[in-house]
């Protein structure tokens, strides 16, 4: 049977980020996700989830410099000490959050370094994160997103990630499959589902093409529950969409599986 995780970064907007823990338990959510905590302290938002008894799903590591157009660290050459430092801010809140997924966001490609010592530094950092999540029970995720919402990243395709997490080949690191990012780079969702389940690790959704509720556009998200369920994928789907208004007038899809 499905699950579902708020995601707070997208949903509940119309009330500051610490309001949103509340409105998200208050609309029958049990599990909360977000992009990133860092602008409050651990024990703050710690103490929204205890209060509330919500679980976090997941959060990103430090991006680099979100507002200037970065998108991660993990692929980019010359970034490996700024990786690491992020590592130790990220298993600070995921302790305190008691968070067991973290995603380490790749970065966008830097033309003066080559795909291949792109490849490299990503396979080399992720190794090391994943030895230090792997102390903490924590999974390491790698997520592709889409050309088209965030051109020049690293990791567009889902089979591309998968073979990465090979090459990898640390048990912890598995693939964020985001239903969105993948219909749009790679489509036949229900066959890539049964394909890369040995090595998905959390499962995030919205609708395609405008990245609303998943009631509308052009897949059948209850199929793709069932496909899901049917794969062993038992864990939280992340609600990472955009509200067509406002989040609670959007949420008749959820009833059924409240």
């Amino acid at each position: 049977m499905a699950k579902f995780a708020a995601n707070l970064t997208m949903l509940f907007t119309e009330l500051p980020f610490l309001d949103r823990f509340a409105a998200a338990k208050s609309a029958g959510f049990h599990a909360v996700e977000f992009l990133f905590p860092y602008d409050y302290e651990p024990a703050l938002v710690a103490d929204k989830l205890h209060s509330l008894g919500l679980e976090l799903a997941l959060f990103n590591m430090p991006p680099g410099d979100w507002n200037a157009g970065e998108r991660g660290l993990a692929a980019l050459p010359g970034r490996e000490e700024q990786f690491k430092q992020s590592i130790d801010t990220a298993l600070l809140y995921a302790e305190a959050l008691n968070c067991k997924k973290v995603h380490a966001m790749a970065g966008l490609i830097d033309k003066n370094y080559s795909h291949e010592q792109h490849v490299d530094t990503f396979i080399s950092n992720i190794r090391y994160a994943a030895d230090r999540f792997a102390q903490k029970g924590i999974l390491l995720l790698i997520e592709p997103l889409n050309s088209r919402s965030v051109p020049g990243y690293f990791i567009s395709h889902q089979k591309e990630a998968a073979e990465l997490i090979k090459q990898i080949d640390k048990p912890n690191v598995k693939l964020q499959f985001d239903v969105f990012h993948a219909q749009i780079m790679d489509g036949d969702i229900s066959h890539l589902i049964n394909e890369l389940a040995n090595v998905i690790g959390h499962v995030q959704i919205a609708s395609i093409p405008d990245r609303h509720e998943p009631d509308e556009g052009e897949l059948n998200y209850p199929h793709i529950y069932n496909v899901l369920d049917k794969a062993g994928y038992s864990s939280w789907i992340g609600c990472e969409y955009n509200p067509r208004n406002t989040t609670i007038s959007g949420l008749g899809w959820l009833k059924p599986y409240l």
